[in-house]
């Protein structure tokens, strides 16, 4: 398991800012459980739901972003759960992009490809992997969408989730699996040690001109959209 707690370009947890981090939380004092729960909350509510400029940033640059959507807050978890001493890898996916609809609207939505790159995080815990999806919505946000479908019942598909009961999503960390997107996968591309290893085989989702356009413009579009819904202004 060793080789699963390195750092690596993207994993750069030591980094003066996640090293800082750590220190002011006191994190490396508590036990395993604790630790992964507490860098798991961290990431999920301190790291407000949003759109990076690319899915491969360094740890470091999502933590100075203060947002971060599935790949981009994964990789920032897996780089506190490193710095702890937590092994843990990558479970790249696509997911339809039907599970952004409302997060992402008009020209964004239409730009955005058929089949969106996602991910979650597997960490060792108790003699077994588990897995991490449910980080990528922060508190606010979902709160937000459960007030705003309060009267819907059955699977949710839309707004950035994807998952069977909306009211009750399996969110927090209890040293069980958690979700929130798993159901709009609809390729799986398999396991990894490091984000690093799947970006350079498979890419990011936007490639040339549309790579451009939604890093200095699009992204901005959408960002002020998930600030409105988070704020039940839209």
């Amino acid at each position: 398991m060793n080789h699963l707690t390195l750092p690596t370009p993207l994993l750069d947890f030591q980094h003066p800012s996640i090293q800082a981090l750590i220190a002011a939380k006191g994190w490396r004092a508590q036990p395993p459980y604790e630790r992964i729960g507490a860098a798991y909350l961290y990431v999920r509510d301190a790291v407000a739901f949003g759109y990076n400029a690319s899915d491969d940033l360094h740890a470091s640059s999502v933590l100075a972003d203060g947002i971060g959507q599935c790949n981009t807050k994964g990789t920032l978890l897996m780089a506190l759960l490193r710095a702890l001493g937590v092994p843990c890898r990558f479970h790249g996916f696509t997911i339809n992009k039907a599970l952004q609809r409302g997060a992402i609207t008009g020209v964004a939505y239409r730009l955005a490809p058929q089949n969106i790159i996602h991910s979650w995080v597997e960490v060792w815990f108790d003699g077994r992997w588990v897995n991490l999806e449910g980080f990528i919505l922060d508190r606010a946000y979902l709160t937000a969408l459960q007030t705003r479908f309060a009267t819907h019942a059955g699977p949710f598909c839309g707004f950035g989730a994807a998952t069977p009961d909306l009211q009750n999503p399996a969110v927090d960390w209890c040293g069980l699996d958690t979700y929130i997107q798993r159901d709009g996968i609809n390729h799986d591309f398999g396991v990894f040690d490091t984000p690093d290893d799947f970006y350079a085989r498979h890419g990011v989702n936007l490639s040339g001109p549309k790579r451009w356009l939604f890093r200095n413009m699009v992204r901005r579009w959408m960002n002020r959209n998930v600030a409105a819904i988070r704020a039940g202004t839209t």
